[in-house]
């Protein structure tokens, strides 16, 4: 049976949960926002997904990086400062007694509109700002076992469609994707760009190993992820080969491992690609990687505490 690489054992805490709207916190059968949010309207927005570790949003700077640079070419104004949001996510994590094992998903919309309309000159008031943190880890299983990806038919598009650097509230070119990858019997989407050579996941982003080399796509067609940009920076610190470049599916096909990482998972295997498995799951690199990912987790965790601020 297909599994997303979100999927997630049920944790009886979450119905108790405190959800930050606005500057309040309301329970989670309380948490709602209007019908002429921006966010239900149309998809106007931009959101995170940051991980919770010992108490700390891990690689918080650069996810608020990621956050105010499509809020810009947006025009949107979320309306409160890199250090207020930092501040509402640690007030929301306190006000949930979460320390560790927590997702927590923060959405920016472009607000309240006075009528349905795309034009955001529609809009009333300001953004609506939301931290929705859940207790939540991967299945044990889904990483021991890797992820099985099926290539769809759906493409990454041009920046001058749907900009992929965009992480945005409006994820149908992913979302359909995902139900193409769902129907095969795969966990994850395999996307290609619109020159055929391999994009990313509909989901996370896609990694083969082949020789001893770590190789990623050319970046173009795919959000700037902040698990794949740690995932190269621990290979540089290592001495690991690690390319962003043109490939295609004849060298996933006969490639010796591959790896798909995100901020949830962090680095989870693949079993295989199309029908074509690879050997040994996890393989030595994709071991080794998960191994330097976690260390470079814990350094972040480390500054943090030490006052580094986001």
């Amino acid at each position: 049976m297909a599994q997303s690489i979100h999927d997630f054992h049920d944790d009886p805490r979450n119905a108790d949960i405190r959800i930050w709207i606005n500057g309040r916190l309301f329970p989670r059968a309380e948490a709602v926002v209007s019908v002429f949010d921006s966010g239900f309207v149309l998809g106007d927005g931009v959101w995170e997904g940051l991980r919770v570790v010992d108490g700390e949003p891990v690689f918080l700077a650069a996810h608020l990086d990621r956050l105010f640079e499509g809020a810009r070419a947006l025009a949107l104004d979320i309306g409160l400062s890199r250090a207020q949001l930092a501040a509402a996510l640690r007030e929301t994590l306190a006000a949930n007694g979460m320390h560790d094992g927590v997702h927590v998903r923060l959405m920016v919309t472009r607000g309240i509109k006075r009528t349905p309309y795309q034009d955001p000159r529609a809009c009333i008031g300001n953004a609506t700002v939301v931290i929705l943190p859940e207790f939540k880890r991967p299945k044990p299983e889904l990483l021991a076992q890797g992820l099985k990806l099926f290539t769809v038919h759906v493409r990454r598009g041009a920046p001058d469609v749907q900009d992929p650097k965009l992480n945005s509230h409006s994820k149908i070119n992913c979302i359909t994707a995902c139900i193409q990858a769902t129907e095969a019997g795969a966990d994850e989407a395999l996307m290609l760009d619109p020159h055929g050579f391999v994009a990313t996941c509909n989901s996370t982003h896609f990694f083969i190993v082949r020789k001893g080399e770590v190789w990623t796509s050319s970046g173009d067609y795919c959000l700037g992820g902040i698990t794949r940009a740690n995932v190269l920076q621990v290979c540089r610190e290592a001495g690991i080969p690690a390319f962003e470049k043109n490939f295609s599916l004849t060298q996933v096909y006969s490639a010796d491992e591959a790896f798909c990482t995100g901020t949830y998972a962090g680095v989870a295997p693949v079993r295989s690609v199309d029908g074509r498995a690879f050997d040994t799951v996890p393989g030595p690199m994709v071991q080794r990687l998960q191994a330097l990912y976690a260390d470079l987790v814990r350094r972040d965790v480390a500054a943090a505490r030490a006052g580094s601020t986001a």
